[in-house]
């Protein structure tokens, strides 16, 4: 068994608890890791602002209560990440993204505080 995710190991000392009570470990994404999400999600998505938006979101989490999230390497994966965390799990990381940066993640995540239809 490996040891538990330790979030300062990785320099993103910032974590937050989603509506669900789950502790998520927040990464900053390097210019590297958006070029790979770029590719992940392919030339069309990758255009889709609002379904890119929350892309950036789920990949912007490193760990769940303790437990490493990999980053995704294909849209299948994306959409998985999205899907687990759900509105509650991408909510708490815009809030916390936005708070960090003083600007709004939500208006290119879907406007996750608003209608998701």
């Amino acid at each position: 068994m490996g040891a538990a995710f330790d979030p300062q190991a990785q320099g993103s000392p910032e974590t937050v608890t989603d509506g669900r009570g789950r502790i998520l470990a927040i990464r900053r994404l390097s210019v590297l890791d958006r070029l790979r999400l770029f590719k992940a999600a392919g030339p069309v998505l990758a255009e889709n602002h609002p379904w890119f938006g929350m892309a950036v979101l789920a990949t912007s989490v490193a760990a769940i209560d303790g437990v490493p999230v990999p980053m995704p390497a294909n849209e299948l994966q994306i959409e998985a990440a999205v899907s687990r965390l759900g509105e509650e799990g991408l909510s708490a990381v815009a809030m916390t993204l936005d708070q960090e940066d003083g600007e709004s993640t939500e208006t290119s995540a879907g406007n996750l505080h608003g209608t998701l239809t």
